[in-house]
């Protein structure tokens, strides 16, 4: 199920580049995106175009999260490094509307792709990788299921400090 109460997870749509240019374009979001340059137009625009096709073919899904009532797009939710063979997949989360942050809407979203990644891709496992510092991140995953694995040591530098990702996992 792609719905909660609140939220619905859905296909990026062609109106959605102005927000994936500003969410994907905000420094702030690149440290773990290991993104270091702004995305142009046409690569997101391409992005959407690829993004149609299927998870077996891309090896990766992103959905929109969008609030049901009123009917706005809110953030994404990304299923990355799909791995049909060993049925796992990454998973990323970014309320890019940072007035619907900390309002329970990551949190369903979660519910949702965890229940799509079982129900529908028939995956074992998810999982991601969390900064150390990113408190609410680690609650969030922890409250959903995943547990803490592993700590990749100095793994980011963070304004110019090393910083541990920690590596959560959720065997559904």
């Amino acid at each position: 199920m792609l719905r909660s109460n609140d939220i619905l997870l859905r296909a990026c749509e062609p109106d959605d580049l102005p927000l994936l240019y500003d969410w994907e374009n905000n420094t702030d979001n690149w440290l773990l995106s290991d993104t270091v340059k702004p995305f142009s137009k046409y690569t997101l625009s391409e992005f959407i175009q690829q993004d149609q096709s299927d998870i077996f073919t891309t090896k990766q899904q992103r959905f929109v999260i969008q609030l049901l009532k009123p009917l706005k797009a809110i953030g994404l939710i990304d299923l990355y490094q799909y791995d049909p063979i060993h049925r796992r997949a990454g998973i990323g989360i970014l309320i890019g509307d940072e007035a619907k942050r900390q309002k329970g809407y990551a949190r369903q979203s979660l519910e949702c792709i965890i229940h799509y990644s079982k129900r529908t891709l028939n995956l074992h496992q998810l999982y991601c990788y969390i900064q150390a510092s990113n408190l609410s991140s680690l609650n969030l995953f922890r409250q959903a299921g995943f547990s803490e694995v592993g700590v990749i040591k100095d793994w980011l530098i963070n304004n110019q400090q090393p910083e541990d990702v920690i590596l959560c996992q959720n065997i559904l």
